[in-house]
């Protein structure tokens, strides 16, 4: 399972804006379409849990995990 620093370095990668930043940073992207992604990220040194990251990868950014291994 991915820790939340490489969440961070995913969305820092691959074209997030960081839109607000107090005790979990918070993302957002604008894509082609006009929709917006969000999700937000822990400060935390950990793991993310793997239901967590479930929810993530699927509803939040919305890619596969080949995808997200290739942007960290």
């Amino acid at each position: 399972m991915p820790k939340w620093k490489e969440l961070k370095r995913f969305c820092e990668r691959d074209g997030w804006e960081l839109y607000k930043d107090t005790n979990h940073y918070y993302y957002r992207k604008v894509m082609p379409d006009g929709s917006i992604k969000r999700t937000k990220v822990s400060r935390g040194s950990g793991e993310i849990r793997p239901h967590m990251w479930q929810e993530i990868l699927k509803k939040q950014l919305q890619v596969t995990e080949d995808y997200f291994n290739s942007m960290i």
